[in-house]
């Protein structure tokens, strides 16, 4: 990726929570440029920039998992001489989807929609959500791992992972308890099996999402 486009990248990331993860959040960012274009990016710009239709949209959705996982990592070095617990760091995490809580479905939806085959059988792959959610586990991992009571965790990587996944999908349909669900997987990890139902929440999400992003190419399903 060009310096351009990782610069462009940076400056859509805060317009996501009004323009969701779209070609026009990125067209938008030149406008924001310390001196600003007098204009949006045109569309051919964008697919130069980003690449081409839901291409573009998500290279926009990867570029802010990375910057809210950066974010992750920064509240807990501001937290230093403080014990953050496994709960916190990955609490810190949720945080993040907060501001953009309403454009998720459609970005998890992207991330499982490939654009290699032929629309009418385009396949919904969760391969790259539970990446995004290892990727989650493995960083907060890392930042707890400095402390002797945490480092089990460390080993449970993969239980972690489904512990943060289900609570993520529970935030998407229930913002204000997410936190005390976290805290109940956490408390009690046999939950965490149990917790795997809500996997179904995210088959509905995404499906809703996924459904609305063919009808917009004319697929009728």
């Amino acid at each position: 990726m060009t310096t351009t486009s990782s610069k462009l990248l940076k400056l859509a990331l805060p317009l996501i929570k009004t323009h969701g993860f779209t070609r026009e959040a990125l067209s938008l960012s030149v406008l924001s440029l310390p001196t600003p274009l007098a204009h949006p990016l045109p569309d051919a710009s964008v697919t130069a920039l980003f690449g081409p239709g839901d291409d573009a949209r998500r290279t926009l959705v990867h570029a802010w998992l990375d910057d809210a996982r950066r974010r992750m990592k920064e509240e807990a070095s501001d937290s230093m001489g403080l014990h953050l617990g496994m709960g916190d760091v990955l609490k810190a995490r949720l945080r993040s989807n907060e501001p953009v809580l309403e454009h998720l479905p459609e970005a998890f939806a992207l991330l499982a929609s490939s654009s290699s085959l032929p629309q009418p059988l385009l396949p919904v792959d969760p391969a790259p959500i539970i990446k995004h959610a290892a990727q989650v586990s493995d960083q907060a991992c890392w930042i707890a791992h400095s402390d002797a009571r945490e480092s089990s965790w460390y080993t449970r990587r993969a239980s972690i992972s489904a512990i943060y996944l289900a609570a993520e999908l529970h935030q998407l349909t229930s913002p204000k308890t997410a936190s005390a669900f976290l805290d109940s997987l956490l408390e009690n990890a046999e939950h965490a099996g149990k917790a795997l139902d809500e996997t179904a929440l995210l088959a509905s999400y995404v499906w809703k999402s996924w459904r609305g992003i063919v009808r917009s190419s004319g697929v009728l399903i």
